[in-house]
């Protein structure tokens, strides 16, 4: 009997991870010094649907998505899940753009990940030309995408990022790049991380000028990035709420 059902499970098991697979196709193309990007697009809506461009933590790749893009399905939105440069692994995928990069003997940390980033996003405005894009990021890319909001306006037209901070200073960038670049944001904007987290991002929210700048923290401790939304965590329907309430409203320029 423990033997069927173990075999059950696993079957079970493969079949949730093939409709997971069957809801999403690969893309490539190429970043700005022509490293070839892999993603995954979650499409399930017309073209001129709403696109979410959707960017991993650090060791990660486009599988942290796996769960996460078919609930924005839902939503109405459509996403593209990208591997960056700077990660590894996640949820049964490989990092595809990570393994090239490193095989060409390119420097992967999470700044050499800016390129890709803004790659995507020219990617998607040339695929999706009627599509209002919005940038999501986690943990450091969650930083990378505020920044490009504020560098790159014409690329974005919202942006959410989950535990996003100063993270680069380490890697020669000034102990406010990212703050200096929110200086600049004018977009509907989305932030929120785990609870202890809060003060490694409040000094960037609180430049951003836009008018529509939202934060959430939990109630709970909370999650470091967008892995704070996989349904094995129990406060994640609490993000997801949070999430909705930003995405959803009918003030904002993708409704």
């Amino acid at each position: 009997m423990r033997l069927f059902t173990t075999i059950s499970y696993c079957i079970f098991l493969l079949a949730s991870t093939s409709s997971i697979a069957a809801d999403s196709k690969i893309v490539t193309f190429n970043s700005s010094d022509n490293i070839l990007i892999s993603a995954d697009v979650y499409s399930p809506h017309k073209s001129s649907a709403p696109m979410i461009v959707l960017y991993h933590q650090a060791g990660s790749s486009r599988g942290e998505y796996n769960e996460i893009a078919p609930r924005l399905n839902k939503l109405g939105f459509n996403c593209l899940a990208v591997d960056l440069r700077s990660g590894e692994f996640s949820r049964g995928k490989d990092n595809q753009t990570a393994m090239r990069a490193s095989n060409a003997g390119l420097s992967t940390s999470y700044s050499d990940a800016l390129p890709d980033i803004i790659s995507a996003l020219e990617y998607t405005q040339k695929n999706y030309p009627d599509s209002k894009i919005l940038a999501w990021g986690s943990s450091y890319s969650a930083a990378l995408v505020l920044k490009v909001a504020g560098d790159h306006a014409e690329l974005i037209d919202g942006v959410l990022a989950f535990s996003p901070g100063e993270y680069f200073s380490h890697q020669g960038k000034s102990k406010t790049w990212i703050r200096d670049s929110a200086k600049a944001i004018n977009i509907p904007v989305f932030i929120t991380s785990s609870k202890k987290e809060k003060e490694s991002w409040q000094s960037i929210f609180d430049v951003i000028p836009s008018k529509d700048k939202n934060s959430f923290i939990p109630a709970t401790e909370g999650r470091h990035g967008s892995r704070a939304l996989w349904e094995k965590y129990n406060d994640s329907e609490s993000y997801w709420q949070a999430i909705k309430q930003f995405l959803l409203s009918k003030n904002r320029v993708w409704s």
